[in-house]
């Protein structure tokens, strides 16, 4: 199995670039993954939820895998997402993404009329079977639909050492950070929703995040001070920023608000969703114009990259 202690830190959900026509924009992929690399990010992840994996055909998630990994070489690892329905598919799409270079996948559980213990087990198992990479558990109800206790997970990756890597967001998540920290010594326990209970995770027991945020770099701030020992820093820099992050996180609008800061910052060129995605209307992006105004953010735009003093000595400190 591929090195699943590398599955810490700050992993970023990095979005699909579309062109205006709502076809793929592949040119776009060499430059998003360069610029996500810069902001000093552990690994990044693709085809997630807000990847629009659920709005591409076979041939376009391939295309997107290739793409991604082409540009990602041996610089930064990538886990893909291989979520589906039905086990097989699932299991095509894990060894896909092993075949193509990708350091781990990410699975979340099937959507079943009834999704007892014991299916969800024979799905996960199959499908870790399957591969030699690491299978990271995406814990997400408001998306799969699926509760999964925290028993079950520890009893997973008890079982399946694949699938020890669990990203949780069952809300609230810190109180399910704790317990299954406490659990097992062996399970690992990434955040996600836009990091909005990052600090909280962190306090918790939690080994980073595993999120999309316009700004990653300054969850690689907060998350590298935290562990350097320094929790007053690293809230401090959260504090700062909490306001775009939950500005960010709004629902049905995250993804557009993300894809528009991309795109500003020429991570991307467009900031087209996929239909019946939207784009952000006038009133929100008149009100992310103030948050980063708020936030001494909009300055930094135009040059592609938060300036280093901005995050201040966070980003120097070695993990």
């Amino acid at each position: 199995m591929g090195d699943i202690s590398a599955l810490r830190g700050t992993w970023n959900i990095v979005p699909t670039p579309f062109l205006p026509s709502g076809e793929l924009d592949l040119a776009s992929v060499s430059g998003l993954v360069s610029f996500v690399r810069a902001t000093g990010v552990d690994g990044i992840t693709i085809l997630g939820v807000l990847g629009e994996a659920g709005r591409l055909g076979d041939a376009e998630r391939s295309a997107v895998i290739d793409a991604v990994m082409a540009a990602a070489g041996s610089s930064i690892p990538v886990c893909v997402g291989v979520s589906h329905a039905s086990t097989d598919r699932a299991i095509v799409f894990a060894r896909e993404a092993e075949a193509a270079g990708a350091h781990s996948v990410m699975l979340a559980p099937p959507p079943l009329a009834r999704a007892t213990d014991a299916a969800l087990r024979r799905h996960y198992l199959a499908v870790a079977s399957a591969v030699s990479v690491p299978v990271v558990v995406q814990d997400h109800p408001a998306s799969s639909g699926v509760q999964m206790t925290s028993d079950f997970l520890l009893a997973l990756a008890a079982e399946a050492p694949a699938c020890r890597v669990i990203k949780l967001e069952e809300e609230p998540t810190p109180p399910k950070t704790g317990r299954l920290v406490a659990g097992s010594p062996d399970v690992i326990v990434l955040g996600g929703l836009g990091g909005g209970m990052l600090l909280e995770e962190l306090r918790r027991g939690s080994h980073g995040t595993m999120t999309g945020f316009g700004f990653p770099e300054v969850l690689v701030a907060v998350v590298t001070r935290w562990f350097a020992g320094d929790r007053e820093g690293a809230a401090a820099v959260f504090d700062r920023f909490a306001t775009l992050i939950r500005f960010e996180n709004q629902a049905l609008l995250n993804l557009p608000i993300r894809k528009l800061v991309y795109q500003r910052r020429g991570a991307i060129a467009h900031a087209t969703l996929r239909a019946p995605g939207a784009a952000a209307d006038p009133g929100t992006v008149e009100d992310l114009d103030d948050v980063l105004r708020r936030t001494g953010l909009d300055a930094h735009l135009a040059a592609g990259s938060v300036l280093p003093e901005l995050l201040g000595p966070a980003v120097a400190v070695a993990r």
